[in-house]
């Protein structure tokens, strides 16, 4: 959506530039395929005390905010699109489609799940077209850290949107600021060099044709905002919001747990009674030991000529107490993002669907909280599709079909599917609440259909002994 610089046409930058980014890609390709073998780097030595804390402080960490992010994304899935007449929209889906959301829906549910926001724009896209000649839509995910919206205090309707991109051949950042009927683009001064935006006044100039803008049709701010679950008046926070001081509470609580192991966890040995050859020192005068005798090791024997030399060890201590302090934690954390406790599966065993379904209660319905407020941005993002497309029907009235977030058996679902079906329900509602997308819905349908037809049309018709038999009825032989 931004102006672009002219591409580099020397095939010998982009021989270094992409030969650069491979090699960078190619190490981290090869840290990841060592753990994925079985053969990570095996653990080493410090070179020196604060090297070896701050290594010892990173092995201590321990991801929930990522599980509590990812146990939503992973439950809100959008279907399709329905008319005003909740039949499957074939122009939307088309839209769909060809911006490929059935896979990139994801990677705005984690952005807003991680970090409270994401964003979708529309815009004219480059090579499609619609068969009116106008451009088809380009809708694209776009990163909350690139995006931000003024909204109306009155309405809550968006008034100013701002759009920025660092642009990594050229080295220039650049921005535009949108309007419902009009952008203005920008560029920084001079190159920015690490993609870190400054915002004075002298590190921007317009760049637009004319001093009044970009005009466009959309007739609405080009950009939607996608915000999880916003409380009113107050920006909207990540999925894991609540129980980030439990994280760092779990990852100190793996800390000690480490050091403890490392340093108590095993017994520790001593010995007393034992002359050790010494030295002094004769720069500094410190008492320095010419030999240690009593290495650990599973070959070695510890031997000492004292008359009174003693060995003996200390106790090592009982890690239980951490173990289960990391476990009552981790629940915590479960519990008060309503995430479901199953993820940390600790004493449940052979759990049934009924249990499952109990534990998912509170985590179903703060998914279904999410697919109200994602549905009602989802629609707007397809209001800006048919005006970029400039189709005549008014798509204010069309629904997203999500998917249900709550986990049911394809057994349950095929004995609730056939009690609906003994009370009248119609095929197509059935399909639907069986979870089928409008797609597959319209096929089950049609082939109904077209069985319905072959059986009626095998079936002996009114006044007929049979199918195709032309005797009218009463008239065979009657055996007098």
């Amino acid at each position: 959506m931004l102006d672009e610089t002219p591409e580099a046409d020397n095939p010998d930058y982009w021989l270094l530039r992409l030969g650069r980014a491979k090699r960078k890609r190619n190490g981290q390709h090869a840290q990841w395929w060592s753990y994925y073998k079985g053969v990570p780097p095996l653990p080493a030595l410090p070179k020196n005390a604060q090297e070896g804390f701050m290594e010892f402080q990173r092995k201590a960490r321990t991801n929930v905010a990522a599980l509590i992010a990812n146990s939503s994304v992973h439950r809100i899935t959008a279907l399709g699109v329905l008319d005003a007449n909740g039949n499957p929209d074939d122009v939307a889906m088309r839209w769909w489609q060809h911006n490929r959301l059935d896979s990139r829906q994801k990677l705005l549910w984690r952005l807003a799940m991680s970090l409270g926001t994401g964003y979708m724009m529309v815009g004219p896209h480059p090579t499609r077209r619609e068969e009116n000649g106008r451009p088809s839509p380009l809708i694209t995910v776009e990163h909350p850290r690139d995006c931000i919206l003024e909204t109306d205090p009155e309405t809550g309707e968006p008034r100013v949107g701002l759009k920025t991109k660092f642009d990594e051949i050229s080295g220039y950042g650049f921005a535009r600021i949108l309007y419902d009927d009009t952008s203005y683009p920008y560029r920084t001064v001079r190159p920015v060099g690490s993609g870190a935006l400054s915002w004075g006044p002298d590190n921007w100039q317009y760049i637009g044709p004319g001093d009044n803008g970009e005009p466009h049709d959309l007739r609405r701010m080009p950009m939607v905002e996608f915000a999880r679950m916003p409380d009113l008046g107050e920006e909207p926070e990540p999925e894991f919001a609540g129980v980030m001081d439990v994280q760092d509470r779990i990852n100190l609580g793996v800390l000690n747990r480490m050091a403890a192991s490392r340093y108590s966890g095993f017994r520790q040995k001593w010995i007393k009674g034992h002359k050790f050859a010494k030295r002094t020192n004769p720069v500094t005068g410190a008492i320095e030991l010419l030999e240690q005798p009593f290495i650990p090791s599973p070959s070695a024997v510890w031997a000492s000529e004292g008359e009174n030399a003693q060995f003996g060890q200390l106790d090592a201590t009982d890690l239980t107490g951490f173990l289960k302090e990391h476990a009552s934690d981790v629940r915590d954390a479960l519990i008060l993002s309503q995430t479901p406790a199953y993820y940390y599966a600790g004493d449940l065993i052979n759990i049934g669907m009924d249990t499952i379904g109990a534990l998912d209660i509170l985590h179903v319905a703060k998914c279904r909280e999410h697919i109200t407020t994602f549905g009602e941005s989802t629609e707007a993002v397809l209001e800006l599709a048919a005006a970029q497309a400039g189709v005549p029907e008014d798509y204010s009235l069309a629904e997203v079909r999500w998917a249900d977030p709550a986990h049911i058996s394809l057994a349950v679902k095929a004995d609730a599917a056939t009690k609906l079906g003994s009370v009248g329900y119609p095929l197509e509602v059935i399909a639907e609440k069986m979870g089928e997308s409008p797609a597959m819905v319209r096929r089950i349908t049609a082939a109904a259909a077209a069985r319905d037809l072959m059986a009626a049309a095998v079936l002996p018709t009114p006044g007929t002994t049979g199918a195709g038999t032309g005797v009218p009825a009463g008239t065979g032989n009657t055996g007098g």
